[in-house]
């Protein structure tokens, strides 16, 4: 592979126009000659820059849409040729072609097509490119001689190096090739996701996957570890989607905890306020304005709320603002601010800000996780549920407040790691068990947690009881209603437990572990 490839001819054929007219001068002014296509060349020829249409170099017209137009020898030769074997120089020589020497490709807007809810079949599959990806690929192949560039942020810095050094570097070149066969890659993973989705395929055969790098960090969970931060190609939600707007780079911890914390308050219509630690809520309330449900938060466990996350589900103002920076926090996300709140938050110079401009899941999310030589991949867990359906248990009922506080414990339960227990009164969390091998242990944690805050508080527990121990612990502390999966061979005891207490337990007949 020779240092330097002299960019003596350039094929140009692009989508997206952004920096053609500045690439085209460019190229130009080093003597390249460029052949473009379509409307890629009119583009060029309004710059002002001379071009040659790719059907004089072929001797066939463009046809069938432009769906043929550079599937020609005349073309791929000329890329694809070894500059470092004769037999392929002599080809070249015989059939009368020139050599390529820079390939500057972009590819139909697949992705963003699809991403209307409303493209039809027929749309979406004339945005399904061929000659792009072609060219792009054998371009790649041929690297030793031939620079490829995908996207239009690299033309500067081939710009720079043809007229600085009167080509491209084998080290720019080899590093292109890569980014371009991930580009292809990614983009034929766009095409195979939608034609499973569009054959109602939720686990397809081979899982394709669409990330692409958004950060490299400054290790992983502990400091031994090195670690990325991959982003979901297309339309990104929830974390995916968020811009951090002021602080220091996040951690692998600090966007672990965010996503936990958002997940929470998002779930939430009412104003709510949600304060993480270590992916559990150390406090979580909903109240009419974030500014009082702040302190509600707060009080589930302010211990724990020092260095912690907070994520709220409106846009944050000055009054909450004032209240977040009181106590140290890592974090804070929200799906905006008004201005006088981000000028109260970037005070505090090591608080982490972050917007989220995608709150909720598309409709085909998938929660993917990675165990030891494969990945889990399962429905987001964001199915709505009725508390007009679940069964009342025992002989006492609750009444609608209490049903309503049980409701609210039942969500917030939902986003605590199993075995989970949260107490709730007031709408806002006020002792929360979580992580434990048993659960009993978790009831206990809870109700020392609550500290004292259990008596008159209702329980959550985000699966069956599997003895009547939790619920005797919950009851002794104050407990006064109790919602739980049901379905342990147990639930008679568990329920008759409830009976003679004389106290309410609704059994949900759903479950949520998260492990």
């Amino acid at each position: 592979m020779s240092d330097v490839t002299p960019v003596r001819r350039a094929l140009v054929s692009v989508y997206d126009k952004t920096g053609l007219a500045e690439l085209a001068a460019g190229l130009a002014q080093a003597g390249a000659a460029i052949v473009s296509t379509g409307s890629t060349a009119q583009a060029i020829r309004d710059a002002g820059v001379a071009v040659t249409d790719v059907s004089e170099v072929t001797g066939f017209p463009e046809i069938m849409d432009g769906r043929v137009k550079t599937l020609h020898p005349a073309v791929h030769a000329g890329i694809l040729a070894d500059r470092s074997k004769d037999t392929h120089l002599a080809a070249l020589d015989e059939h009368g072609i020139a050599g390529i020497d820079l390939v500057v490709v972009n590819l139909y807007p697949f992705r963003e097509t699809i991403a209307d809810p409303d493209v039809t079949p027929e749309r979406a599959i004339e945005m399904i490119d061929i000659g792009g990806p072609t060219m792009v690929r054998a371009a790649a192949k041929n690297h030793a001689h031939v620079a490829v560039v995908v996207q239009p942020e690299d033309y500067a810095a081939v710009l720079a190096e043809v007229g600085e050094r009167g080509g491209v570097t084998a080290a720019t070149r080899r590093r292109l090739a890569a980014k371009a066969f991930a580009h292809t890659a990614a983009y034929d993973a766009d095409v195979a996701s939608w034609f499973a989705r569009e054959r109602s395929e939720r686990f397809p055969e081979r899982l394709t996957t669409r990330f692409h790098l958004a950060q490299t960090l400054r290790y992983g969970e502990n400091p031994h570890q090195q670690a990325a931060y991959y982003v979901e190609a297309g339309q990104p939600w929830g974390l995916g989607s968020a811009t951090q707007l002021h602080g220091k780079e996040l951690s692998y911890n600090n966007l672990l905890d965010t996503d936990a914390a958002w997940g929470m308050a998002a779930d939430f219509a009412e104003p709510c306020v949600a304060i993480i630690k270590h992916t559990n809520p150390a406090g979580l309330a909903v109240a009419a304005s974030l500014a009082e449900a702040y302190p509600l938060a707060l009080a589930g466990d302010p211990v724990s709320a020092f260095g912690g996350i907070v994520a709220v589900n409106r846009a944050m103002d000055a009054a909450t603002a004032r209240q977040v920076v009181e106590v140290f926090t890592e974090v804070v996300v929200a799906p905006g601010y008004d201005e006088e709140a981000l000028e109260v938050l970037r005070g505090k110079a090591n608080l982490r800000i972050l917007e989220v401009t995608r709150p909720r899941p598309p409709q085909d999310a998938l929660s993917l996780r990675s165990v030891s030589g494969g990945l889990l991949v399962q429905d987001v867990d964001a199915a709505a549920e009725d508390p007009a359906s679940w069964t009342v248990a025992t002989r006492a009922e609750p009444d609608d407040a209490t049903l309503a506080e049980l409701a609210f414990a039942w969500k917030v339960c939902k986003h605590v790691k199993s075995n989970g227990i949260v107490l709730t009164k007031d709408r806002a969390a006020v002792g929360v068990g979580a992580g434990q091998m048993s659960r009993v242990d978790s009831v206990r944690i809870a109700v020392d947690k609550s500290d004292g805050r259990s008596k008159g508080a209702v329980l959550a527990s985000d699966a069956f009881f599997p003895f009547p121990d939790g619920p005797r612990a919950a009851i002794e502390a104050g407990v006064v209603a109790i919602v739980q999966p049901g379905g342990s061979v147990r639930d008679e005891e568990v329920v008759a437990v409830c009976d003679e207490a004389g106290i309410p337990m609704v059994l949900t007949g759903t479950r949520h572990f998260r492990h």
